[in-house]
């Protein structure tokens, strides 16, 4: 069940990468080790959405301690499933290389489709989802509002799955890369990975969750850095781009918004005054993530993953040292400067 206690109460953006989400998933390790914040809500979509969801599993089963355990069997699961080498996906525990095998992959999944490539629909994750969260307690008896993005592969349209209808199919679909899986079906219906429609989706924590904080935790950086020039290079911006627009839209969309409403000392609406009364943090860890290359995120070394935590879990401390007292009173961002 959640924790309860009078500490505040705070909802959470978790963003999509691949293996880069074992920086989140330090993130969380570092906020439920501290032991001061309460989660009311989180919106996850890909790893971030594997990330919640475990979190809202080890929540039910043992409380913050559960959680921080139920984290670190996943990941570690992620790890010991890789159909490669997992031992030559890092180079001196600190930047991921792929193996040959999946460098091969890769290569294979520009030319073949998941049908042609697999065409069993073998998916090592299903099986950890499946083995490692109760899904039907999940559904029954979590507090905590989940809401895991999906893309549905026919119009493109989000769609949200909360708590009530959490599955590991729900969970699937959030992190169904269409290059190397299959498009999960949900009653009939095809779903891609989250990231093309939301990366993560936030309005479901303004409008469903009544706590005045949202923590963004971002895997993509903000600022890239060189233009690229290469194909490889390109490809690889495309993609990053494509998944993080509709994110930096509607983040786009809150800094106008609230600019908006703050022309005037007494907002009339109830829109008007949630906007005014919400505060955003942000932790992100640009100056890391953006020196890895892209394939990186499909590196499952357990000393990569590893590193990745510890990172996420320094950020962690260095975030609540500074910014833990202005959680319900005030924002630690700018969100204009940033997206506007």
């Amino acid at each position: 069940m959640l924790f309860r206690s009078r500490n505040p109460a705070i909802s959470l953006a978790l963003q999509g990468g691949g293996a880069h989400g074992a920086f989140t998933w330090g993130v969380l390790d570092g906020l439920l080790e501290d032991g001061r914040l309460e989660f009311e809500g989180i919106s996850g979509t890909s790893a971030g959405a594997m990330n919640a969801v475990v979190l809202a599993h080890g929540l039910l089963h043992g409380g913050r301690d559960g959680a921080r355990e139920a984290l670190a069997r996943f990941w570690g699961a992620v790890a010991a499933s890789a159909p490669f080498d997992p031992s030559a996906a890092v180079t001196n525990g600190e930047n991921g290389n792929l193996s040959p095998g999946a460098r091969a992959i890769l290569a294979w999944a520009r030319h073949y489709s998941p049908h042609e490539l697999n065409p069993f629909d073998v998916n090592p994750l299903r099986d950890i989802v499946v083995r490692e969260i109760d899904f039907e307690r999940l559904r029954t008896h979590c507090r905590l509002k989940l809401f895991v993005a999906a893309t549905h592969a026919n119009t493109g349209k989000l769609r949200i799955f909360e708590t009530r209808e959490m599955t590991a199919d729900a969970l699937l679909a959030s992190a169904c890369l269409p290059a190397l899986h299959r498009a999960v079906e949900i009653d009939g219906e095809p779903y891609w990975d989250g990231g093309y429609s939301a990366n993560p989706a936030v309005f479901p924590l303004f409008y469903d969750c009544s706590s005045r904080d949202i923590l963004l935790v971002l895997l993509s950086p903000l600022l890239h850095g060189e233009t690229p020039h290469t194909v490889e290079e390109i490809r690889s911006r495309t993609l990053d781009l494509s998944f993080n627009a509709t994110f930096l839209r509607e983040m786009r969309m809150y800094a106008h918004a609230r600019e908006y409403a703050s022309r005037t000392l007494l907002p009339a609406g109830r829109l008007e005054r949630r906007l005014k009364r919400t505060n955003f943090h942000l932790i992100e860890a640009e100056e890391l993530l953006s020196q890895l290359p892209t394939e990186t995120r499909l590196a499952t070394s357990l000393r990569f993953l590893e590193m990745l935590r510890d990172q996420g879990r320094q950020h962690a401390r260095t975030w609540l040292d500074a910014n833990y007292g202005k959680v319900g009173q005030r924002s630690s961002v700018e969100i204009a400067e940033l997206f506007y």
